[in-house]
């Protein structure tokens, strides 16, 4: 059984929340069309979900399914801020999704598949939902591959014991180098691997980002479960907390996030 490391704690959503389809799927944003019914797993608050509906406008059809039903209300308050009726949000389970075969044209998952002891089988059946020649859309975050200036022994745990705790959820927290190997496996073909960053450089993408991980190092269940696993104490956390702090206040703090990105079509 995968256990979501994130957890689903009000900073958490708050960040997800932030993420639009322009900066999370880019890559697959010129391949929607007016009228395509599109499938978003893993859609946590909703925010890119809703921006795809934009994208196929309303002779389309999308839904959002998470496993979090926290996650599912939270979409549904976004969708209803934004005046948007006609996007649908539902509790799934990624493995065994209540959709017939090749019910949508588009399926999309943003840093979902990392999170999942079996990434090939869920893709498959993300394949399963998609027409054939329709489009599988996955985008995953790389932790091996962070960066950030100054160096920091607190933000060295933060990854350490995040990417430990990760595994031990059973995860994969390095899945963006994956992402192209997962999708040949899971049977995808005219596969298109790519690589996009997500950086924070300016003082207000500074004050953000390691505002909200200030939070997330402290009560999210990242913090719960490396407690839990003995990888850090509560003063360890607080010191990492603390390391987050302090990186955000240095005029020269950077700090890059590296994602890996599949467009693969259904056989």
């Amino acid at each position: 059984m995968t256990v979501y490391i994130h957890g689903h704690h009000q900073s958490v959503l708050a960040s997800h929340g932030a993420r639009t389809a322009a900066s999370s799927a880019a890559y697959l944003l010129p391949h929607l069309h007016p009228g395509d019914r599109v499938l978003d797993l893993g859609c946590g608050p909703g925010s890119i979900t809703l921006d795809l509906a934009e994208a196929v406008g309303p002779e389309g059809r999308v839904v959002g399914v998470d496993a979090a039903a926290a996650a599912v209300a939270s979409a549904r308050d976004a969708a209803a801020a934004r005046g948007d009726t006609t996007t649908v949000f539902e509790v799934a389970d990624a493995y065994a999704l209540a959709f017939e075969d090749a019910s949508f044209d588009v399926a999309h998952a943003h840093q979902v598949m990392q999170h999942l002891a079996d990434p090939v089988a869920a893709l498959r059946e993300l394949a399963r939902v998609v027409r054939p020649g329709g489009l599988v859309a996955f985008r995953d975050a790389d932790y091996g591959g962070m960066t950030w200036h100054p160096a920091s022994p607190g933000l060295t745990r933060w990854l350490e014991t995040y990417r430990a705790a990760a595994r031990l959820a059973g995860g994969e927290p390095d899945g963006g180098r994956h992402t192209l190997a997962w999708a040949r496996a899971a049977g995808l073909t005219d596969i298109v691997p790519t690589t996009t960053t997500w950086s924070y450089a300016t003082p207000e993408a500074r004050s953000w980002w390691g505002g909200q991980w200030v939070e997330r190092a402290t009560r999210s269940s990242y913090a719960a479960a490396t407690v839990a696993a003995g990888l850090n104490t509560q003063e360890d956390l607080q010191a990492i907390a603390q390391a987050w702090r302090q990186w955000a206040d240095d005029e020269d703090g950077w700090f890059v996030m590296v994602h890996g990105e599949v467009l693969a079509r259904v056989p």
